[in-house]
């Protein structure tokens, strides 16, 4: 996960960290971007953290929900 640390804020908005996105993904089954937004309410404020495609932000992200999740689908 490009050595980032798990306490790694990808949701500023909703403080939701990596290792919280992960933790769905892994132990609730979360396969969408959509099941991520439902368990953990990343991406559910200003959207900027879903995908670098929607990152209309002032300070662009260094990592986004959707690289988490298919980081994730491609170990399984």
């Amino acid at each position: 996960m490009l050595n980032f640390p798990k306490t790694y804020e990808v949701c500023n908005c909703k403080k939701v960290t990596i290792a919280q996105i992960e933790d769905v993904i892994i132990n609730q089954n979360a396969k969408t971007l959509r099941d991520i937004q439902d368990l953990t309410t990343a991406g559910t404020d200003c959207r900027n953290c879903i995908f670098e495609e929607a990152d209309f932000g002032k300070v662009k992200k260094k990592i986004y929900c959707k690289d988490i999740l298919n980081s994730l689908k491609e170990g399984f």
